[in-house]
């Protein structure tokens, strides 16, 4: 304005002379801009490294602030500069724009945190344990460890950090699993998972009890080839009918007696069991049951599954991110060595008063005849 004013006052010969007003006035006028302002609201806008708050236009043209966590409201008096930093800093995790609930670490929200097993399927060996885990853990809100830990049998005097660690990082909303079949016919693992958590659900997968043994010594003989023949090891006198208890492949198919001991420790109502048998015959519904029991939506269904007719047992459908379907192990699906049918029967007498138990125990005919 002063420039304008002098241009008309000045001739327009001395264009020297005006310049230099011109000047001047500018130089008069940042003096005044001093004066209304002090310096310390001057350094402290300069020399702050943060980043400045911004407009941002959204919802169609309106423009609203936009915080960064850098961008903070000035301390109030009576607070120094420092402190109220340091009440800046400790807060930046937990700022949430849409409700006062602590949010977890920035650093964790994608990967989540690893947690001692909400459940584990503790057995049976040869009942379809791998075909459970498998099938489960594609659910979103299931993670899982893939290997057999053999932490409540084998690896217990490592402590519950170790156990800890060898879990997959999960969100709080999904549930930790793993499986070691071993644990459902060793005496010590009730009471020890009861020590972790009285809250673990237990899932345990059992099988026709001979058809069971069948497959465990034609699991072991596939890597013992000089194993002792099946009867041999099954009977202590086949003649008069005596089998053998001790051995572990007829022990384990005891399952009525294995599940007393558990029920010391654990409610029926935290025990699920699943038929090996329709596990095969049908998938889907015996996942259905399973997501029932961990209190998940139903998303695994019938459409996850097709049956393979050359292993005789159902496969995960192609997903998305694959070339080929998902079936379990070459091992899975094993022809069963031939056992003659007196054997068998035998057996079947045998095994039959357990059964009847285990029926009346859980409420439920599995009708292994």
């Amino acid at each position: 304005m002063a420039c304008v004013l002098l241009s008309r006052v000045v001739p327009s010969s001395h264009r020297l002379i005006r310049t230099c007003i011109c000047l001047l006035s500018f130089f008069l006028t940042y003096l005044c801009y001093c004066v209304l302002f002090s310096s310390d609201t001057i350094m402290q806008n300069s020399g702050d490294p943060a980043p400045s708050c911004r407009h941002v236009p959204v919802d169609g043209g309106k423009r609203r602030l936009q915080k960064s966590f850098s961008c903070v409201l000035p301390f109030s008096r009576g607070e120094s500069g420092d402190a109220s930093r340091q009440k800046t800093d400790k807060s930046r995790p937990h700022m949430s724009p849409r409700n006062n609930t602590t949010s977890p670490p920035l650093g964790n929200v994608k990967f989540g945190n690893k947690k001692l097993p909400n459940a584990i399927i503790v057995g049976v060996k040869k009942g379809g344990t791998r075909a459970v885990l498998e099938f489960i853990r594609i659910h979103p809100d299931v993670r899982a460890v893939g290997t057999e830990t053999h932490f409540f049998d084998r690896n217990y005097d490592r402590g519950l950090d170790w156990y800890r660690s060898l879990m997959p990082k999960t969100l709080e909303s999904q549930i930790t699993m793993e499986k070691t079949p071993s644990y459902f016919v060793t005496r010590e693992t009730p009471r020890r998972i009861s020590a972790m958590s009285r809250d673990t659900k237990l899932i345990v997968v059992v099988r026709d009890p001979v058809t069971r043994a069948i497959s465990d010594y034609t699991q072991t003989l596939s890597k013992t080839p000089d194993l002792p023949s099946f009867q041999e090891l099954a009977f202590r006198n086949q003649s008069l009918g005596l089998v053998e208890t001790s051995w572990n492949a007829i022990r384990i198919g005891l399952y009525a007696l294995h599940l007393e001991n558990w029920l010391r420790y654990f409610p029926l109502a935290q025990i699920h069991l699943v038929s090996g048998e329709r596990l095969i015959t049908d998938p889907a519904g015996e996942l259905a049951r399973v997501q029932d029991f961990l209190g998940l939506k139903r998303i695994v269904t019938d459409k996850h599954f097709y049956f393979n007719r050359t292993k005789g047992f159902p496969c995960l459908k192609k997903p998305e991110s694959s070339s080929s379907p998902r079936c379990l192990g070459k091992s899975k699906g094993r022809t069963h060595v031939q056992i003659d049918r007196e054997a068998i029967e035998q057996l079947r007498d045998f095994y039959r008063p357990y059964n009847v138990k285990l029926y009346e125990m859980v409420g439920h005919d599995f009708r292994w005849e």
